[in-house]
């Protein structure tokens, strides 16, 4: 017993001396770069009424620790410059060296913005060799949720520096715009990236930013209980295991044993062919389930100790690839290109096959163009964008969204936006929207909803926030119709109602396969040229391209004015303009004719005699569309109705 309580005794001991220490936040720490020009705001935690003492910039500031456990310290603003060092003392001294003062800001959203520099790495090669810059740095927020309540507390996260080693972690999007306020003005560059792939803008709003939406409020209230969290988790296991196990079982490579279709020796002289890239859908159908893809390659000799390089671009959604009946690889990620690598030992000189279990859950199957499809060995380099066989293996129900909750409401504004809004910001550049395309009319009270939230609780009501409209993405149309990201555009375009926001146009830079576009410098640069207008002021920066503003009906023809900060009306590469898409009384659209007429655009159609109505890039890929201003930013997609 005695031994118990002395136990006990050191055990208490050892705790009273960890919370008698004084500990900072993760932000707070070295080669941080704190917002110049603003009263800064230094906190942590240490045992209650215990003194703290801070020594920075040959000032002394004080304080004491609250009954919580808490306490601040308020620093006057201060001018761009460094490196500082930072003394923090209680019962324990805490130094933190390379201290910048310069600009922050808070680099949120979804997957574009999360997307890493290394992801396009083939694209900025010399960018990254040529990153190292001690005055960009990025911290990166640690990707969770928290549905309690809002945390005071990230769990890890250090300041990185800029340089080739680091720079391909940062978010591509991040470090050009960082890189070109760097060059615009010479101060030190914080980037708090605080994003997550895949998540809609009602996870990033406070409880209190959503009260008008009763149906989000409510949810909010559910997932408060562990109990129903973990039903959701269980639940979401349970179908997707009981998919996968009825996948696996039925799939006809198995009716030999052992996945029989992936042996080298399997003849499959008998299955259909095509070409790939591209989707299983114009012989199969629309279907999800399992469909095996194999191909017989022909190689010379080579040494047995050579690595082979097996690259088959991006796939949906999922894959398993074999060489000659040995497993190599798997990915599950639809976004993520194929790239694996092996030992040649498992070739041999003269035909060996390749084997692709490639599984669907929701969407169209099969090989996505993006990055070459080629098996390198030594100098051999084997083409595989060319026929392959295929046979459907299983037939499958489409399998519901798996649950994430990193796309519930509220989840992650307390866990990764709450804890970082006593550091002081210059603002927040924001890449988001395809999570919420199926709710695009929402959006238009929803996204204005979060900026103004953020602005409450950054304690800024004229916080610079900044924002990306989306992208083109998916097939181009051939006649004009509904688009639900069309839609979405719009709200983002109506969202620059708010003050001190600005909005860099993308749809010029996407992608038809890709979601997620490599282009990603052109945005950080249109970003910047926003920043440089709205967040410091330069009245003469063109930060965006033409933005319509009203209507005339003169005849046939309908009378397009601009507001263009000044710049031209132009039409890339001198083309004739295309995307215009215009009506009469019956609402339909028609491709038009549309001409620059000194600062103003002409649009009709031989077709229509009394147009009432003109819509322009009005789809999700208006890959076509060519208005621009003189300097090459594009002109945002727009209609003049509201129908």
């Amino acid at each position: 017993m005695r031994k118990f309580h002395f136990l006990f005794a050191v055990i208490l001991f050892s705790l009273n001396a960890i919370t008698a220490q004084v500990v900072l936040p993760k932000l707070i720490s070295d080669a941080m770069v704190l917002q110049r020009e603003t009263e800064l705001k230094i906190w942590g935690w240490a045992e209650p009424g215990e003194k703290v003492q801070i020594n920075f910039l040959e000032s002394v500031y004080t304080t004491t620790t609250k009954e919580d456990g808490k306490w601040q310290v308020l620093i006057p603003a201060q001018q761009a410059g460094g490196p500082y060092k930072m003394t923090i003392t209680g019962k324990n001294s805490i130094e933190l060296k390379d201290i910048l003062i310069g600009e922050v800001w808070v680099c949120s959203g979804q997957s574009n913005m999360a997307y890493l520099l290394k992801k396009s790495a083939k694209l900025y090669q010399k960018d990254i060799d040529n990153s190292d810059n001690p005055y960009i740095r990025q911290f990166t927020v640690p990707k969770t949720y928290n549905f309690k309540g809002k945390q005071d507390k990230i769990s890890n996260g250090q300041w990185k520096q800029a340089n080739e080693k680091t720079v391909g972690d940062f978010s591509a999007v991040a470090y050009f715009f960082g890189r070109e306020l760097y060059e615009a003005y010479k101060i030190p560059i914080g980037l708090i990236d605080s994003s997550v792939g895949g998540t809609p803008a009602e996870a990033w709003i406070s409880s209190e930013g959503l009260k008008e939406y009763a149906h989000y409020s409510k949810e909010i209230e559910k997932l408060r209980s562990d109990s129903y969290v973990d039903s959701l988790l269980a639940n979401n296991e349970k179908i997707q295991m009981n998919w996968n196990h009825k996948a696996f079982q039925q799939d006809l490579a198995n009716a030999e044993g052992d996945l029989h279709w992936k042996q080298a020796n399997y003849d499959d002289s008998s299955w259909e062919s095509h070409k790939v890239p591209g989707s299983w859908v114009p012989e199969l159908g629309y279907k999800q389930g399992i469909v095996w893809y194999r191909k017989q390659i022909d190689l010379k000799a080579f040494k047995e100790n050579s690595k082979v390089n097996l690259r088959l671009g991006r796939i949906s959604d999922a894959d398993s690839v074999f060489v000659n009946g040995k497993f190599v690889g798997a990915t599950t990620n639809k976004f993520e290109e194929r790239n694996y690598w092996f030992d040649a030992n498992l070739l041999k000189e003269g035909e060996n096959t390749i084997a692709v279990k490639v599984m669907s859950y929701r969407f169209n199957g099969g090989f996505i163009k993006s990055t070459p499809m080629v098996l390198k060995v030594e100098s051999q380099m084997v083409d595989l964008a060319t026929e392959w066989n295929f046979k459907l293996g299983i037939q499958m129900k489409q399998l519901q969204r798996p649950l994430q909750l990193t796309r519930n409401p509220g989840g992650l504004f307390n866990a990764m936006i709450a804890p970082i809004l006593n550091y002081k910001v210059r603002g927040v550049i924001w890449y988001q929207g395809e999570g919420n395309t199926m709710k695009s009319v929402e959006y238009r009270t929803l996204f204005p909803a979060l900026i103004k939230d953020w602005r409450n609780q950054f304690k800024n009501p004229d916080l610079p926030f900044l924002f990306v409209q989306l992208a083109n993405f998916q097939k181009p149309v051939h006649k004009p119709g509904p688009s639900s990201w069309a839609m979405l555009r719009e709200a983002q375009l109506q969202t620059l109602k708010l003050s001190y926001t600005g909005m860099a146009v993308a749809i010029d830079i996407g992608e038809a396969n890709d979601i997620h576009p490599k282009n990603k410098k052109d945005v950080g640069i249109r970003l910047a040229l926003n920043a440089q207008k709205i967040a410091y002021g330069n009245s003469k920066i063109i930060s965006a391209g033409p933005v319509y503003k009203s209507m005339k009906i003169e005849g046939n023809k309908i009378i397009l004015s601009f507001d263009t900060q000044g710049a031209d009306l132009k039409v890339r590469r001198g083309e004739l303009l295309q995307e215009f898409a215009i009506a009469g009384e019956n609402k339909k659209f028609e491709w038009a004719k549309a001409h620059i007429v000194g600062s103003t655009i002409v649009v009709y159609s031989e077709n229509i005699l009394k147009p009432i109505a003109v819509r322009y890039a009005w789809s999700h890929n208006p890959s076509k569309a060519n208005l621009i201003n003189h300097l090459g930013l594009p002109a945002t997609p727009f209609r003049t109705d509201s129908w």
